[in-house]
Parts: C-alpha cells; sequence; structure tokens
C-alpha cells in the first residue's frame, strides 16, 4: 500500500480524494499498489465525509511519518503552502500541486529542494486546470525549440468575454452572472484583472526557456476596461476578444505578458468560449501544437493532481529529472516596448484623420465602427514605435490592442 496525504480539502482536494476513490482500480493498476489517503490536513472537520477520520490539524504529523510517500498540496495562496512543501520535500517526501501561486513564486527554489533531497516535485495542475499541458513541454516537445506560447488561462474571464461577445452585455452585468454561477469568486481582482494568468504565463514561460519571471512585473492588463466598444470592434474586424498570457524570445530576452487582445478566427484560440481554456505552443519543428479543454473545476484539476500522483508512485524506483530553474535578471528580461505585433488602434475622429493613422501605422485599410470613430489594424511593429508615431499625429486615440495571428 502507497500512503499518501492530502494538505487542504476544498474543491479540489476533495476532488482529488474523489478520483481516487471513483478510479481505484485503474489508479492501483498504474501504480502497482492501492493509494490510499492516510491523512488529510486542514483546519476543518469533515465528519460526514467517508475520509472525514483521516483530517489532522498538525503538519507534523504528516511530516514525522515514515509511510507518507507522498504529499498532494492543494491549499491555494502562498503561505502556509510554501512552507509546508518545503518542508515535506525537505522530508523526502514527494509533492504534487495545483498551486499556480506557490509555483510561480518559488519554483526555483523547491525544484532545487526537490533535486536536492533526491524526491520529484509536479504541478501538471497548476497550468489550464485538466488540460495536459505541463508533461507535454517537458516530454513530448523537448526536441523542439519553443518560439512562443500563447492561451486563454483562465476560464472566469473567457466566460465573461463570450457571454459580452454573444449578448452585447457589459463587464459588470456578465461579472454578476459568473458569480452566481460560481465562475468567479466574491472578490474576483485576481481572475479579472489578469493577476491569476500571469502566474500562469511565468510558469509556462519557465518551461519554455529555464527562466523563473515574476509574475508580479510583467505587464498586466485585466479585462475590466472592456467595453461594448471593444466588442463592437472585434466583430467588424472577424475577431473575438480574448484575455491572453503570451510568451516569447526578443533577441535573446524573455518578453511576457497578460492583456485582452484581438483574435481573428483565423486562429483556433479565437473559437474557445465559455469557461474553457486554449493554449497555443508555436515550436520550430512541430509547428503550432494547440492544447484544448476545461481549465478549471473540481474533477478537471483534481484529474491532473491524481496524474501527477500516478507519475511519482508508478516510477518510484526512478530518479527522474526535474526542470532546471533560474530566478529572472534584468538582463533577463524583455522590455513591453520591445514585444512586436500587429495592434487595433481605435480613434475618433473623420475619415482624413483614419487616412492619416492607416499611414502612420502602416496599415492596410481602416473601418467605421461607429459614427466618427474608426479601427485601424496596424503592421507588425514595436509599441514603442506605435507610440512614438501617433505621439505628434493630434489623433485622438480611444483604445489600443493588440492582435494574435
Amino acid at each position: 500500500m502507497l500512503n499518501i496525504a492530502l494538505l487542504g480539502f476544498g474543491v479540489v482536494g476533495s476532488g482529488t480524494a474523489e478520483v481516487l476513490t471513483e478510479n481505484e482500480r485503474l489508479i492501483t493498476a498504474r501504480c502497482g499498489e492501492q493509494v490510499n489517503v492516510k491523512y488529510i490536513l486542514d483546519l476543518r472537520e469533515f465528519p460526514d465525509h467517508p475520509l472525514g477520520n483521516r483530517v489532522v490539524h498538525d503538519i507534523d504529523i504528516i511530516l514525522n511519518d515514515p509511510e507518507i510517500t507522498l504529499v498532494a498540496e492543494m491549499m491555494g495562496g502562498s503561505h502556509p503552502a510554501y512552507e509546508f512543501t518545503a518542508a515535506a520535500l525537505s522530508a523526502g517526501k514527494h509533492v504534487v500541486t495545483s498551486n499556480k501561486e506557490v509555483v510561480a513564486t518559488f519554483g526555483v527554489e523547491l525544484l532545487a529542494l526537490a533535486r536536492q533531497h533526491h524526491v520529484r516535485y509536479l504541478f501538471e495542475a497548476s497550468v489550464g486546470g485538466g488540460i495536459p499541458i505541463i508533461r507535454p513541454m517537458q516530454t513530448d516537445l523537448a526536441s523542439n525549440e519553443i518560439i512562443a506560447v500563447s492561451g486563454i488561462l483562465n476560464g472566469t474571464t473567457n466566460f465573461i468575454l463570450t457571454k459580452m461577445k454573444n449578448e452585447g452585455a457589459e463587464f459588470a452585468t456578465v461579472l454578476k452572472e459568473a458569480q452566481a454561477k460560481g465562475y468567479a469568486e466574491a472578490n474576483p481582482t485576481a481572475d479579472v484583472e489578469g493577476i491569476d494568468a500571469a502566474r500562469k504565463i511565468v510558469i509556462l514561460a519557465a518551461l519554455a526557456y529555464g527562466v523563473l519571471l515574476d509574475p508580479k512585473t510583467i505587464p498586466t492588463l485585466g479585462i475590466t476596461g472592456i467595453t461594448g466598444l471593444h466588442t463592437a470592434t472585434a466583430q467588424k474586424l472577424g475577431c473575438a476578444v480574448k484575455l491572453i498570457g503570451h510568451t516569447e524570445r526578443i533577441n535573446g530576452k524573455i518578453y511576457a505578458g497578460v492583456s485582452p487582445y484581438l483574435v481573428p478566427a483565423s486562429n483556433p484560440i479565437s473559437h474557445v468560449d465559455d469557461v474553457y481554456n486554449g493554449i497555443l505552443v508555436d515550436t520550430n519543428m512541430l509547428g503550432r501544437a494547440l492544447f484544448y479543454g476545461a481549465g478549471a473545476g473540481k474533477l478537471p484539476t483534481a484529474s491532473a493532481v491524481v496524474a501527477d500522483i500516478i507519475d511519482i508512485l508508478s516510477h518510484r524506483a526512478e530518479e527522474r529529472r526535474l526542470p532546471d530553474w533560474r530566478s529572472a535578471t534584468a538582463e533577463d528580461v524583455a522590455e513591453r516596448g520591445e514585444y512586436a505585433c500587429r495592434r487595433c488602434y481605435v480613434i475618433a475622429g473623420c475619415p482624413k484623420c483614419a487616412e492619416k493613422a492607416r499611414t502612420l501605422l502602416g496599415g492596410e485599410s481602416y473601418i467605421s465602427v461607429e459614427d466618427g470613430k474608426y479601427a485601424i489594424v496596424s503592421r507588425v511593429m514595436r509599441e514603442n514605435e506605435a507610440e512614438a508615431a501617433l505621439a505628434d499625429s493630434g489623433l485622438e486615440l480611444l483604445t489600443c490592442l493588440p492582435v494574435l495571428d
């Protein structure tokens, strides 16, 4: 019997127990022995749950039990999740997690601890919920150079933007509906301000380039400023507005950022709607690969946690190589102004003004969005180039969104 402990018994923690119970025979066959949840660490009691008698409130009980092979951390937040993870790795126990905040903030240190103590630290569930993305980037795409990663990484914001597109509703109205459906928290800041997506894109950037950026320092813009003007512009251009996390190399440096983008219908991410996630990985050999599925939720995320558990327990006699990340320095980071793409600028004025803007931005044409409002899609150019071109033009710029081709 292989004994494990669950840290946190909320949505993902209870889902993990459910997956382990419902698929017990399959998991036993794949691990070679039965996987037993010996402890559940939580502040609360769960007297009506079948595993309620396994709840403990002291992490030391788990750390000091030599029978515990693996710890699954699903507490959320940085603290005490980080401290408990570090302690478990130092005690020679494998750790799997769904906690993107801890991975994005402390991943370098925790991976080093795992290597030092000859255990593994896996985090498939930290990005994309149940979508396999971490392991494919480490294994299936190992022979490829990663050119760029772009993705819809937050189901809550994708649900809101989908409703705004389909129903012409405003942000505040749809946010209330998302909260009523349980897609958005009572305090939705991490989702709607792009913080959640920022943590996930820095994890993907680290997998691609071996350098962990600080999620608090990357350019991050959420969806609270998206209005009917943006959705109307997108519709007239044959695009959808999506909150995108994007990373790529620019002149040897790493750019990562989160922003609403216009995504043309020719891009498969344009058609990823509702609470689903979609992640595009551009490589130099395979080309473009799309990873799509349920990016959040109890059982999808729990299935990714259990996949990591199976990976470790089915290869427990082996010492497998872990990602070797380092923390970013100032020299590693490409500034926002260096990122080149097409951008859609909406200006107020007359047709002559629109034509002037089109010429300055190198756009092919302009379209009328509303009376006196025109949209121009620029050529591929850096943001600081475009800003310089418009600075002395006298044009009234209403909004700008990058385009994900």
